[in-house]
């Protein structure tokens, strides 16, 4: 059996989320409008084939979300911070199942849609990363991109 290995700044993310991004982005988008937006968005960025957006399962009480580069599983209604996070984690995955969880890659896209969607500056959410002890990689791409075989 193969190991992931450790997200260790996932708890660190997600106390930044709360400090730095939870109060901008409180919106509540309902369940009808996710996949349109993940449409989009896909395609602002220039890619094909979004990721399908799926309703959470029922007996999930913990978990808000969760996201791979096939779909994002999501709540009848959910704040758009948090949709940007699952997001994040579809470009930073690959469609067999490989991520780096919050890592450095997940933590620039995921600052790259912070700026493009919610209109967070880059350059105040760079030193509050620094603080929180968060790596990020300011020119982070999606790394399916990487995976796909030469024409």
């Amino acid at each position: 059996m193969s190991r992931r290995p450790a997200d260790r700044q996932r708890a660190r993310v997600y106390a930044w989320e709360d400090r730095h991004v939870a109060p901008h982005g409180g919106d509540l988008l309902p369940f009808t409008a996710m996949q349109p937006m993940v449409n989009a968005i896909w395609a602002e960025l220039g890619l094909r084939y979004p990721p399908a957006v799926e309703p959470l399962p029922r007996q999930a009480r913990r978990l808000q979300a969760d996201a791979n580069r096939l779909r994002l599983r999501v709540p009848e209604q959910l704040p758009s911070w948090v949709l940007l996070h699952e997001l994040a984690h579809a470009l930073s995955s690959t469609h067999d199942g490989a991520s780096d969880g919050h890592g450095p890659c997940f933590m620039g896209l995921y600052l790259q849609l912070l700026e493009r969607y919610l209109r967070l500056p880059m350059a105040q959410l760079a030193p509050s990363l620094a603080e929180a002890g968060i790596t990020w990689d300011p020119a982070a791409k999606p790394v399916f991109l990487d995976a796909a075989p030469a024409r």
